[in-house]
């Protein structure tokens, strides 16, 4: 997965439609859905990411096939972290 890069945008847009949409939850039943899945779900949050630039996105993987796709106040603005739960 690749880390994405973001440009400050004004913090006047749309932030409560932005608070509903922090977080996406991933099942894949196949490995080659994975990648393509991830950076679909990373693309649509850095949208929402960018409307108040105070966060970044965290991926995590929590078993085989299963993902969170999350904005994170402990990742910074304009990055992309990975974990893996334990």
């Amino acid at each position: 997965m690749s880390t994405a890069t973001l440009e400050r945008r004004p913090a006047a847009f749309g932030l409560a439609e932005a608070s509903a949409h922090r977080s996406i939850d991933l099942e894949f039943s196949s490995a080659s859905e994975v990648h393509a899945g991830l950076e679909d779900a990373v693309a649509e949050l850095i949208s929402v990411a960018a409307q108040d630039a105070s966060c970044g996105i965290l991926v995590t993987r929590l078993y085989p096939g299963r993902y969170t796709v999350a904005l994170d106040e402990s990742v910074p603005f304009g990055q992309t972290f990975e974990a893996i739960a334990a």
